[in-house]
Formats: structure tokens, sequence, C-alpha cells
């Protein structure tokens, strides 16, 4: 339980944090004035104010104040650095280091705050390019966060190749293979009679059987072993379908030899768009009805499968990181009101019909796309709850 919940925090908090950078760097490169710069969940723990001469700091923890504990400040120091130029940037580091959010002047955004006066330094009046740029920020950063992530996985671990073999390397834990007393360094000679030459024809026969019994012959050193063993299942796109295939839970041995950079970089590029191709799969499986919302997962599926990572090694626990970073970005980048692409594409609509939407209007698709998102965050929480019943 403890290993999910650092594992979680890490992941998220890494990863959010990446993104509301990318939105308060690429801001400041265009001379928006972004007003607070928050990391985590609220309340707040620490804060820090970028005023001219002066650093204003406050610590916040509970405080007995008129009879009552009241979260308030506990601590309150100006650091005076004469001739510095303020920001009037308040930093914010919240107690739950998870979530993040940067507020730019002149912008409506989930806030609802419509206190817009159109000055130099706010977000509506800048060009074009410059609200995309913004806008695109974060998402561009967890793209390169998960590439980054890929090609250093890829340069340490170099070119990897299955040993063709029906050897088993390892064996997960409560799955059939391990259940029924395989061992590493077993091979494989036949399945249900069936000779078996190489790992590719072991893994063809036994993903063509989810949920049935089979029997194996097994050679372990001189002695020839018999087991007979029900396969598990999953589920997982095929040609563009949802298909369930049989599982025993073993792996084979995997040859490494070394890349050059150059290789690193290629392989984690074709990995990062590799993982946008599955979202975009996904959503076209969704639309022709070969997937279903109920095969979706949301915090405590990231945060199972964040703890399982984490003790599986730390190349497990970062390219689930990576995975995670890519979803985040796809998400963001969607047309849905209130998320990044939802912005994009209001000021690219304001530029085709070459007129500014009124407030009002900004202030009610806004609304719509939060009620949208909500109903979306509820019923990722019930797939969770109900996979943690079955």
């Amino acid at each position: 339980m403890f290993t999910m919940f650092w594992a979680t925090v890490i992941i998220l908090g890494i990863l959010i944090t990446i993104h509301e950078y990318g939105h308060f760097k690429a801001a400041r490169s265009v001379g928006v004035r972004v007003e607070k710069f928050s990391i985590g969940i609220p309340p707040r723990f620490i804060t820090i104010k970028s005023l001219d001469d002066i650093l204003h700091f406050k610590l916040y923890f509970f405080k007995w104040t008129n009879n009552r504990l009241k979260w308030s400040v506990i601590l309150e120091r100006k650091v005076q650095k004469i001739g510095r130029v303020g920001s009037s940037t308040e930093y914010v580091i919240a107690l739950v280091p998870i979530g993040g959010y940067v507020k730019m002047a002149g912008m409506l955004d989930e806030s609802m705050d419509s206190d817009i006066k159109y000055e130099n330094d706010e977000f509506m009046v800048k060009p074009l390019w410059a609200k995309l740029w913004i806008l695109s920020a974060g998402v561009l950063m967890n793209t390169l966060l998960a590439f980054l992530i890929f090609a250093s996985i890829s340069l340490y671990q170099g070119k990897s190749e299955i040993l063709n073999k029906p050897i088993i390397e390892s064996l997960q834990d409560n799955m059939p293979a391990k259940i029924s007393g395989l061992q590493t360094g077993d091979k494989i000679i036949s399945i249900n009679n069936e000779n078996i030459d190489t790992w590719n024809n072991l893994t063809s026969i036994i993903h063509s059987k989810p949920n049935k019994e089979i029997s194996l012959l097994v050679q372990r050193e001189n002695k020839k072993l018999n087991f007979n063993l029900t396969t598990s299942s999953t589920t997982m796109p095929i040609n563009g379908k949802i298909d369930t295939i049989g599982l025993i839970g073993i792996t084979p041995k995997m040859i490494y030899s070394d890349i050059t950079i150059l290789e690193s970089i290629k392989t984690g590029y074709e990995r990062t768009f590799g993982s946008f191709g599955m979202m975009i799969m996904s959503i076209k499986m969704i639309g022709a009805g070969d997937a279903s919302m109920s095969d979706f997962g949301g915090p405590i599926m990231i945060a199972q499968l964040a703890g399982q990572t984490a003790e599986a090694g730390w190349v497990p626990f970062l390219t689930f990181m990576a995975l995670i970073s890519i979803n985040l970005a796809f998400i963001n980048i969607l047309p849905i009101p209130g998320l990044d692409g939802g912005h994009i594409f209001l000021h690219l609509i304001e530029s085709i019909i070459r007129r500014p939407l009124t407030l009002e209007t900004r202030i009610r698709i806004q609304q719509i796309g939060m009620s949208f998102l909500l109903v979306l965050m509820v019923t990722v929480m019930f797939n969770d709850i109900a996979r943690l019943f079955n």
C-alpha cells in the first residue's frame, strides 16, 4: 500500500508539474503575466510572492485561533533584494503534492474568473500564435518528457530481442504457470501434445486458449514433467478490435546489445508516437463499438499499476510514467472545453469568424465542458471501484 502511494505521488506529481511548468514558461516567454503558479492540491503549505525588491515567504499550518483550529499563516518573512524586479507571481506549494495550476492574467479558465482588462500583459491581447504556443506548451512538455524517458531507457538497455526458444526466463506471481509449479529455466516441449519449437509458436497457442485447461510437457534438466493448468485471460486491441487472449504468466529471455545515441533517439521517437497511435486507435474502437467506456481506468487503476511497476523495478516504473505522460498529453489536446485542446479550438474558431466570442458565450461553453469532464471522471471512478469489487 505504501509503495502504491509514493509511486502514484511521484508519477502524478512530476507529470502535472512538468505540464504546468510548460504553460508557465511559454506564458512568460511572450510577456503574459502569471499571477499564480501552484503545485499540489490545496490547502497551500508554502507561498513565495515575487515583488519588486522583495521576496515574500509564508508558511501555513494549523493554528489555534478564536477557540478553534484553523489553517493559517504560522510563519512570515520578507527577504529584501534591492534592485530586484518582481514578476508579481505567487508561487505556491500545496500540502498534497499532486495536481497543479497556472493562473494567467486575462485568461478565462477553469476558475471562471472573468476579470479581464485587456492590458498589454494579459493573455487575451496576445496574437493567435502566442495563445496557441501557451496553450499547447503543457502537452509539448509531457510529450518531450515521454520521449526522453523512452530514449534514455533504450540507451541504457540497448537493443532488445527475444531469444526465440520456449524456455521460461521468469514467472509472474499469482498466475497459472507459477501456481502450477513451473520454474525458471523450464523448457516447454509440447502443449496438448502439440510440439513446441519456438517462443512464437508457444505464445500463439496459449493466446488462442483463454480460460481453457491445457497440458504442458516440460523438460527440467534431465527430467520430463507434465503439468495441467487453466489459462488466465486478458483483453487487448488486435487489428483494431478488442480480443480476449490466453495467458499463463511467463516471459522469455531477452538479449540486449549496445546501441548508439542516435539509435536511442530513433527508438524514443518511435515509442512516443507509437503510444499516441495506441490512444487514437482506442478512440476509434470506442466509436466503432469494439470497445466501451468500461475498459477505461481512472486514478485507482493508475495507483495500482504505479505500485506494481515500482515493485518490478525502475525501468518498468519509468516506462509506465512515460505512458501516463502520453495519456495526459493526448487527453489534454482533445477539443473539449476546459482542456487545453478546448481552449485552442475556441481561439481557432475566433480566428475563422474574425471576431471574439462574447464573455457570456465563453463562460457557457466552459461550463458545458466542465460538466462533461465531471461525468467522465465519475465514469472512470465507477469503473475503478467496480474492478476492485470484481
